[in-house]
């Protein structure tokens, strides 16, 4: 048998093409040195604390808490420690990250970072610890704007979050369980991702790993622009899965001068109830593919009643963007301010329509209008409107309040309540009208659980809830 032997020169040439090969392969990574070094003095870390009634821990099985699924990822620093026997007050203390987006002060974070805080502490890449002031928070969104007495202070440019693809390399910088200013890389997963319970934010999804600690804080693109505040993770362990979430910054943006100018945010409010178009759906309204928002039901003296939109209208374009699915439209309306004119294009008997309307504003959870924010409600955490006779006749019932908003984080949201459920009875009591919503829960006791019949997408259901 033979043996091959190549002359050395060969030899030489084959290692050399395999190591250039190697390091041409290495300069396809991204390198973000220079990314982290410049943008690393404007992401801050955030700390609060606030002062809560201790309550038992809820525990699963071996005394773990139960996480949730979706979660944000900032959590108290001290819990209350498994097994405690609740009653007294206790101080919380918690963490997590934000980045500044004036030289004169501002500087941006999520609303769960800084939610009940009764102090803010933002500290600096100098270590300079200063106490902020918040200028206002968003719950739909998860932004908040914070104040900080300072000047010259180092800024991060922003990009464009519009202008994100699925596949490019993006960045985060944060405080991860306390460790200032960690660095983690991922690429973009999806976008326009639409989550439980967050209507009006496209969420970027990415692999970038985060942790608790991490919320808040910038997600950067490789020219070192700020696309996204980093705000959730999808887990079933409580800890990174692969699966993170930021908002983006277009969004942000949006939110921060809102709250800036006017310490809260306006949005549009048509008055529909919407559910998906299935393929069946389509067809049976005469349309080629199932894209759009089907008006389930409407409020009589809402926005897109006065405006002459029906119930069966399917809305397939909001000012000429094209509504691809039912969660599309609340974001599409939600951005417009009210007062505000949009031309809505629908798919009305076969037939495709334009219809212009008028937008209202949300109701306030804070106003004390048609009883569906008394004291009672705010309790609750919902905001209720009266049943039209329509709806209670399909529905063969003869009273019921529908719930047009619920507060996040409330009592009504930790039950799994929704904008769209039909409440017709709490504590086995029915519940005829918002005035009688109001006495029923004046009357509920604290800390029990009290069963909730309600009707969502036309069926009966029964939830528990607890007030505190």
């Amino acid at each position: 048998m033979k043996r091959l032997v190549l002359p050395s020169t060969l030899w030489l040439c084959l290692v050399a093409m395999f190591f250039i090969g190697q390091n041409a392969y290495a300069q396809t990574l991204p390198d973000f040195t220079e990314l982290v070094e410049d943008a690393a003095p404007g992401v801050v870390n955030i700390s609060t604390s606030r002062t809560v009634q201790r309550s038992p821990a809820i525990q699963g099985f071996g005394g773990q808490e139960i996480p949730e699924i979706f979660r944000h990822f900032f959590g108290d620093s001290f819990p209350t420690p498994p097994g405690s026997s609740g009653g007294g007050s206790e101080e919380r203390q918690s963490l997590g990250s934000g980045f500044i987006i004036s030289a004169d002060g501002y500087v941006m974070t999520n609303a769960h970072v800084v939610q009940d805080a009764d102090e803010i502490l933002v500290r600096l890449n100098d270590r300079r610890e200063l106490s902020a002031e918040l200028i206002g928070s968003d719950t739909q969104t998860d932004v908040a704007l914070l104040k900080i007495d300072a000047n010259n202070l180092p800024v991060l440019n922003l990009g464009d979050s519009d202008e994100l693809k699925v596949g490019e390399w993006v960045a985060a910088i944060g405080s991860p369980f306390g460790f200032d200013h960690s660095v983690t890389a991922g690429i973009v997963s999806a976008i326009n991702r639409t989550l439980p319970r967050d209507a009006y934010v496209p969420f970027i999804q990415t692999d970038v790993a985060i942790n608790p600690g991490n919320s808040g804080g910038p997600l950067f693109n490789l020219q070192g622009e700020v696309v996204g505040i980093n705000s959730q993770i999808f887990t079933r362990s409580g800890g990174f899965m692969g699966l993170s979430f930021a908002i983006p910054i277009n969004v942000a943006m949006d939110v921060a001068d809102q709250l800036r100018e006017d310490g809260h945010v306006n949005r549009g409010w048509l008055g529909v109830m919407i559910q998906p178009v299935s393929q069946d759906l389509a067809e049976s309204f005469g349309m080629s593919k199932a894209i759009g928002a089907l008006i389930a039901d409407l409020d009589p003296e809402g926005p897109a009643a006065q405006g002459g939109l029906q119930a069966g209208d399917v809305i397939i374009e909001v000012n000429g963007e094209e509504v691809d699915r039912s969660s599309t439209l609340p974001r599409l309306i939600g951005r417009v301010a009210p007062g505000n004119d949009v031309e809505l294009t629908l798919m009305r008997d076969g037939e495709q329509v334009s219809e212009t309307v008028e937008l209202g504003s949300w109701p306030d959870m804070n106003e004390a209008t048609s009883a569906a924010n008394s004291d009672s409600q705010v309790r609750l955490g919902v905001a209720v409107a009266e049943v039209d006779q329509a709806m209670r006749e399909r529905l063969n019932i003869n009273g019921g309040v529908v719930v047009s908003q619920v507060e996040p984080n409330s009592v009504a949201a930790q039950a799994g309540l929704r904008a769209g459920d039909i409440l017709v009875s709490i504590d086995h009591r029915s519940v005829a009208s918002a005035d009688e919503l109001m006495r029923i829960v004046e009357e509920l006791p604290n800390d029990r659980a009290i069963p909730v019949r309600l009707y969502r997408d036309g069926r009966s259901l029964f939830v528990a809830l607890r007030l505190e």
